[in-house]
């Protein structure tokens, strides 16, 4: 599987496409290696871009549901190189192992979890425009897609969150100038694909 995604993301970078990866919470062990095989660029969190209008980051988002505190701890495990280093020297078969009972771990613990410890807080949002000096946030991770306005700093800012990605469903973030349009990817009864404003 992962032969037939790397060859055909490389497909689209050879006929140019720029490609460009930043992990997430589920697939941060994906290594240089593959990202060239694909002809990606892996990046690091956040991107910052300031020649954008507005001076936009990029991140997954993950980092701040700072309320998730058990979640914390279990990102700053798994970024940890000594760990990163431990699970990859092991065999694939036993990485797929762990994959799926760290899955079932967290749909159990997450089952209880009032859905506003699992949201962005609010004051990790301010101190991540405030500190990186930008005035568009665009973040996945919470899968609740959507746009925020509000202002840091006596400057209008912009949120935006992207939704996941299943079977039927998907969100996708056009940029065209300054202006962002968050759109619903789904299938109607037809089967065709469909966009809906987010």
């Amino acid at each position: 599987m992962a032969r037939t995604v790397a060859r055909a993301l490389r497909d689209l970078a050879d006929s140019g496409t720029a490609l460009y990866y930043l992990h997430g919470n589920r697939d941060f062990l994906l290594g240089e290696q593959f990202c060239r095989s694909a002809g990606m660029e892996r990046l690091d969190e956040p991107v910052i871009c300031k020649d954008w209008h507005p001076p936009t980051a990029l991140m997954h988002g993950d980092s701040l549901c700072t309320d998730d505190e058990d979640y914390q701890r279990f990102r700053t495990r798994v970024r940890s190189p000594a760990w990163q280093a431990r699970v990859l020297s092991r065999p694939l078969w036993w990485r797929r192992i762990l994959a799926g009972i760290a899955r079932l771990i967290s749909r159990r613990r997450n089952r209880g979890k009032p859905a506003e410890i699992m949201d962005v807080n609010a004051d990790a949002v301010r101190a991540c425009f405030h500190r990186l000096g930008v005035q568009r946030l665009i973040h996945g991770h919470t899968h609740r897609p959507g746009v925020q306005r509000l202002e840091v700093d006596g400057q209008p800012c912009e949120r935006i969150t992207l939704g996941d990605w299943h079977g039927e469903r998907g969100s996708v973030l056009q940029i065209l100038g300054d202006q962002a349009r968050l759109m619903i990817l789904r299938r109607d009864a037809d089967g065709d694909v469909v966009t809906v404003p987010a």
